[in-house]
């Protein structure tokens, strides 16, 4: 690069159905919902991020929210470029004169089809990159989290998203066996969604749904330091009248149970599918939970009690896809699993 490699700006990206982190300089300089604002009238892009997030569920008839990326992969080819330009220039890499030429890794989903991956590098190109390298979620979530992906030793890593939760068994640089659902952080929200309808008669949105997951989501009904009853507004589907209802960690317990018995249902799949030396890596190593679908409260616990393996948490699981797709930037041409 010599005299002009300030006109080239290196930017790593966790491209998730709820949420975007971007890396430049080895800091996250961009943390938002995966959401634009569009005003229906004009096509004209009103808010990205947080700002959309504030309008979602709240719109008149001239605004539209949407969310690009559904169960992992890009639904709105239009609205994910605008998203990903927007995101872009909220780091301030424009240094006025020139805009600067983007080198940049993505993250997607394992079980991605060809075409959903050229969705991905058409959208980040017309966001101005010039080079795009792409990194499987399982795999950046595993250098995120500080394995030696490298070695000659199978890990199984779990990364739980928002639209997709990925299972994958990982040695010597590459995806030896995986597992990909649809079945995450999204599905979660409408099981709550779901459940207040039918048990309280109660219309929550996905935002509140959201929040009910966050305040007393749990996978299990025994958890240590249980959080208190959450308070819950909605509106009640018999008056019409706005209400507060009071829901316990253990109600969502039994509103996720099934779906998180699909999650289960893959990582014995991918047990399943394991060679067995790295199975038997497996057994001295245990299992790595990565993604925010990670932070449901007892998941490690229950997960482990499925398979009878150790089950670690990751350090800030909510970033770990982040910092290991920022760590592959650095090694751009190095590692064999970036794909070209």
């Amino acid at each position: 690069m010599g005299l002009f490699s300030f006109l080239t700006k290196e930017i790593a990206i966790d491209l998730g159905t709820a949420n975007t982190l971007i890396i430049y300089n080895d800091k996250v300089v961009v943390d938002e919902p995966s959401i634009v604002a569009i005003d229906r009238t004009t096509g004209r892009i009103m808010a990205v991020g947080k700002q959309a997030q504030m309008m979602h569920g709240k719109t008149h008839e001239n605004i539209k929210t949407i969310r690009p990326l559904k169960d992992g992969v890009i639904a709105d080819f239009q609205a994910a470029e605008h998203m990903i330009r927007g995101m872009i220039k909220m780091i301030g890499t424009h240094n006025g004169i020139f805009a600067p030429s983007l080198k940049m890794v993505i993250c997607i989903p394992s079980g991605i089809t060809e075409v959903e991956e050229r969705a991905v590098r058409d959208s980040a190109e017309h966001a101005g990159a010039k080079e795009v390298r792409l990194i499987h979620e399982p795999m950046a979530a595993a250098i995120g989290i500080g394995l030696d992906v490298l070695e000659p030793e199978g890990r199984m890593v779990i990364d739980i998203g928002g639209g997709t939760s990925e299972v994958a068994v990982i040695a010597l640089g590459g995806i030896v066996c995986n597992k990909s659902v649809r079945t995450a952080g999204d599905v979660f929200n409408y099981d709550i969604e779901d459940y207040m309808r039918r048990q309280h008669n109660i219309l929550v949105g996905e935002r509140s749904a959201e929040k009910i997951k966050i305040e007393v989501g749990a996978a299990i009904a025994e958890i240590d330091n249980p959080p208190p009853d959450y308070a819950v507004h909605g509106r009640d589907l018999m008056t019409g009248i706005p209400k507060e209802i009071y829901v316990s960690y253990v109600e969502i317990a039994h509103a996720l149970d099934k779906s998180i018995l699909k999650i289960e249902t893959a990582i014995l799949n991918a047990l399943e599918m394991t060679p067995p030396e790295l199975s038997a890596d497996i057994y001295r190593t245990g299992i790595y939970l990565a993604g925010g679908g990670a932070l449901l409260r007892g998941l490690d616990k229950r997960i482990s009690l499925k398979t009878k393996l150790p089950v670690h948490l990751a350090e800030d699981p909510l970033r770990a896809v982040a910092r290991g797709t920022g760590i592959a930037l650095k090694n751009f041409d190095k590692f064999p699993f970036l794909i070209k």
